[in-house]
């Protein structure tokens, strides 16, 4: 009988463990996930940035040799990222590619220009700079006309500087949930085994040499907790590099192995002060306080 009912106990006791290291894992997880969401937040808006491109339309009488010019110059330029020249030739065909039909044979003539675009670094890519730029390249001679999209600019700038504010605020507010939940589990831990504690605490043993076993095993199953969600975080950013290799993301190495060393540093932390907390509770309890 007694060994059947220890038996039991041990099951049980494994099932509560494996269900703390299941609820870190899956908090830390999402913690991880918004922390990675947080340390790339400037790479991803840095990447929808640099598609937009400032269009520098050509006079007809720019000649070759000033148009190499223009196009070295603005390669030069701290703003330019890239800079690639489109003949009106070529312009002409993606736009009868697009339309469907030949427009220069309706038309009789070309009537597009000859155009340089310029792909703008994202510390440039504001609507003061964009002006700026854009003020910069009009005074040029051989430049018939600058476009750019001013609007998707502005709309841009206004977005990226909300998404950045509210993921703070989030990131902040998952913090604290993520701080309750695991506290939640490690407590139910602890309050499965209150009836060992007391035990121990009327035989003689100290407070001290009560709460040890515990602490340890609290870091033991942080340290568990996090190495499964730092896992399951690679797989995710693994995925994420094959499907969008654009952005980069395995690029910054070092960003990545402090997200999850701090992961890592989190889960035990937060084991270690909630099984603190727990135990002191226990241990300051009543023995008919036990069974409520």
């Amino acid at each position: 009988m007694s060994k059947s009912f220890e038996k039991y106990q041990k099951r049980r006791l494994r099932s509560s463990y494996f269900s703390v290291v299941v609820s870190i894992a899956l908090v830390l997880f999402l913690l991880g996930l918004l922390g990675l969401l947080v340390l790339k937040t400037k790479t991803i808006s840095d990447h929808f940035k640099e598609q937009v491109a400032i269009t520098v339309f050509l006079n007809d009488s720019a000649k070759d040799k000033d148009v190499k010019e223009l196009q070295s110059t603005l390669e030069a330029q701290e703003y330019a990222k890239a800079v690639d020249f489109v003949s009106k030739e070529t312009a002409a065909k993606e736009y009868s590619k697009d339309i469907g039909e030949d427009f220069i044979e309706y038309l009789g003539k070309n009537p597009l220009k000859n155009a340089i675009n310029i792909y703008v670094k994202s510390d440039f890519v504001t609507p003061e700079k964009m002006t700026e730029i854009d003020e910069e390249l009009s005074k040029n001679n051989n430049v018939f006309e600058v476009s750019y999209d001013k609007s998707l600019i502005d709309l841009l700038t206004k977005n990226i500087k909300r998404i950045s504010f509210w993921v703070l605020i989030f990131s902040g507010l998952f913090m604290l949930i993520a701080v309750v939940l695991i506290n939640s589990a490690i407590r139910l831990s602890v309050y499965s085994k209150r009836f060992t504690i007391k035990t121990m605490q009327m035989v003689g043993a100290t407070k001290g040499f009560i709460r040890k076993p515990f602490l340890w095993k609290g870091v033991q199953l942080g340290i568990v907790g996090s190495l499964v969600a730092i896992l399951g975080i690679a797989g995710v950013i693994y995925y994420m590099n094959k499907t969008l290799p654009e952005m980069k993301i395995m690029d910054d190495r070092l960003l990545l192995a402090i997200l999850f060393a701090a992961i890592l540093l989190i889960g035990i932390f937060i084991t270690l002060l909630s099984t603190f907390f727990a135990t002191r509770r226990f241990l300051n309890l009543r023995t008919e306080d036990l069974y409520y």
